[in-house]
């Protein structure tokens, strides 16, 4: 195995959670979705680990090809929803003891799916525990502003879960 297998292999077992928790995120709670997303995702990273310069850490940059990549993703399906009646889709989960969660979940998920691009990938982030200092390198906006709009997403989304 070579040097560059060796270290994709450590990054996409370190990696790979995170990323499909953020793709899940994005693509609301689709898991089919989410793991084609996170697939893509590793391809790019294969195809350009040896281009990676180190400017910023691994996972910074893992997470900027992973906003990327789901923003896109977005944009295309949005062009391609236009055909389609949205409230034809049915809301309720199977009933069982998951059934609270799963609608929390999906609430939840409703609340950031109507969020603007740019505080979708910041939620989304600040959820998986990023360091607010490497969101702001991800998304390039500057720490300060990352603070002040995580703290508004959080109302916004507080008020939305909330039927407010």
């Amino acid at each position: 195995m070579t040097r560059t297998e060796e270290k994709y292999k450590e990054v996409y077992k370190e990696h790979y959670p995170k990323v499909m928790r953020l793709c899940l995120g994005y693509v609301g709670g689709d898991h089919a979705l989410a793991k084609d997303l996170t697939q893509e995702i590793f391809i790019k990273v294969w195809e350009n680990l040896k281009q990676f310069r180190n400017e910023s850490s691994i996972g910074t940059w893992i997470y900027r090809i992973s906003v990327n990549t789901c923003l896109a993703q977005l944009r295309n399906q949005k062009k391609n929803l236009k055909n389609y009646d949205i409230g034809a889709i049915p809301e309720q989960l199977e009933e069982d003891s998951e059934q609270d969660r799963g609608q929390m979940l999906s609430q939840l998920y409703t609340c950031i799916n109507k969020l603007t691009e740019t505080n979708k990938a910041i939620i989304l982030l600040e959820l998986e525990g990023l360091p607010q200092k490497e969101i702001s390198d991800i998304i390039g906006i500057k720490h300060e502003a990352i603070r002040t709009r995580i703290h508004r997403i959080k109302s916004q989304l507080t008020k939305c879960a909330n039927n407010e």
